[in-house]
């Protein structure tokens, strides 16, 4: 007879501190929310048993039970029946501002990396010449990279940019952000247009971000202007939907 896999949460190193005005079970949710973002504890695993871990921390079971159920009410955790409690996978929220996918991975503690899969120049279509604000079958620079997080796929990311706006090269995309890019080349991002949809993977997009076909993505598409005006890129992205969202927030109109 096979033996329980162990508690994971026995190589984390949780406490709480009873002289902080924070609540305990609140203090607790965090330092699971953390070690789930950051793969310490990783999807699929079990939690040990909510009187053992009460125990350790000296804290009362409805405490950690509190702590618990508020990782279940955010998606991370699942109760499962005659299994017990189930790490998930963490899904990324964006908000719905101008800043780039790679400063927001690594914001949340989710070691971003990226695979760049075209790095080239090309001919505008009509779509792009309309958003770059350039002549139709004139050179664009295409980049097109894979982004990953926990070495996990996201989102495939094609942005095309005007010619001769900043070097592009290879080894620097796969370092980081493109807007840090553009930042560190004196480029003052304002403002952004941006549409929102969602559409099935094909073929080739069910492979690069390891999806079945037919599962729902999530598509974005931006074109970003600098202080002057001027477009600097124009974005095509697609997201796994199984492990991102984005974040609205609605106000009402006085």
């Amino acid at each position: 007879m096979s033996k329980p896999a162990a508690d994971p949460t026995l190589a984390l190193q949780l406490g709480v501190d009873r002289n902080s005005p924070v609540p305990l079970y609140f203090q607790l949710s965090q330092q699971l929310e953390a070690a789930i973002e950051k793969g310490r504890l990783s999807p699929g695993s079990l939690l040990g048993n909510e009187i053992e871990l009460a125990g350790r921390l000296g804290l009362s079971r409805p405490t950690v039970r509190q702590a618990i159920q508020s990782l279940v009410d955010k998606g991370l955790l699942v109760r499962r029946r005659g299994v017990g409690t189930q790490v998930v996978h963490s899904q990324v929220k964006r908000p719905l501002e101008l800043s780039s996918l790679y400063d927001d991975l690594e914001a949340a503690g989710q070691l971003p990396a990226t695979s760049v899969l075209r790095n080239t120049l090309e001919p505008a279509t009509a779509e792009v010449a309309a958003a770059l604000g350039v002549a139709e079958g004139s050179d664009v620079h295409l980049v097109e990279r894979l982004r990953l997080a926990h070495n996990e796929p996201m989102a495939v990311l094609c942005n095309h940019l005007p010619t001769g706006l900043l070097p592009l090269d290879t080894e620097h995309l796969e370092a980081t952000g493109l807007y840090r890019m553009m930042r560190a080349a004196g480029i003052t991002l304002h403002s952004a247009r941006q549409s929102v949809g969602a559409r099935a993977a094909g073929t080739d997009e069910a492979r690069q971000l390891a999806e079945a076909e037919g599962a729902p993505l999530l598509t974005m598409q931006r074109t970003t202007f600098d202080d002057t005006g001027r477009a600097v890129e124009f974005g095509s992205h697609i997201y796994r939907a199984s492990r991102y969202a984005f974040e609205f927030q609605l106000l009402v109109r006085p």
